[in-house]
């Protein structure tokens, strides 16, 4: 607090005599509504858009005249603009025929068939379902207001926890090798 107090010393106290009134700021606001604010002293105007690639021109401000009718011919460094359906967008890669191809090229690749998805067993599948499922069945419950009893309770979180359990033991370990893996390589 005594910060504030501090840094209130250096500043001329504030107003207390004259009140502030609203309702003729609101109307000064509304009285220049729409209209533009001078442009500030020494300010250029904004070009128009046709005017945009022209170069810029020496203004003399005593003398306005004929400096500021002229135009150059020409814009500078003007855009190339394209009739509708004509331009750079209208090409089409040419179809690929055998001479494109050398000797090296064997043409497009085609994957090969992917193998098919191993089948699970009774054990894997019962174990998603408790994965999946028993968030789920919490997540309907809690959503359709059924009450939160001891088996439903259960039956989610059991369901989750066994069957991640039982999915995480029966992952495959890479021990096939029989070998020492802190050996280094094997030629």
């Amino acid at each position: 607090m005594a910060e504030h107090d501090s840094d209130r010393e250096d500043r001329e106290p504030d107003e207390t005599g004259v009140p502030f009134d609203e309702a003729a700021a609101w109307a000064a606001i509304v009285a220049g509504y729409g209209d533009e604010p001078p442009d500030p002293p020494g300010a250029k105007p904004y070009k128009p858009v046709e005017d945009l690639a022209l170069p810029a021109m020496e203004e003399d401000a005593a003398e306005p005249g004929p400096a500021e009718e002229q135009r150059p011919a020409q814009p500078l460094g003007s855009s190339v603009s394209f009739a509708p359906g004509v331009g750079p967008r209208d090409y089409t890669a040419p179809e690929p025929s055998e001479d494109d191809f050398d000797d090296d090229d064997e043409g497009h690749f085609v994957p090969p068939e992917p193998p098919p998805l191993p089948t699970a067993d009774t054990t894997a599948r019962f174990a998603w379902l408790g994965v999946v499922g028993g968030p789920i069945l919490l997540l309907l419950a809690v959503l359709l207001g059924w009450d939160m009893t001891w088996w439903l309770a259960t039956a989610g979180i059991g369901g989750f926890l066994g069957g991640f359990v039982t999915l995480v033991t029966r992952m495959k370990t890479d021990d096939d090798e029989d070998g020492d893996p802190g050996r280094g390589a094997v030629v």
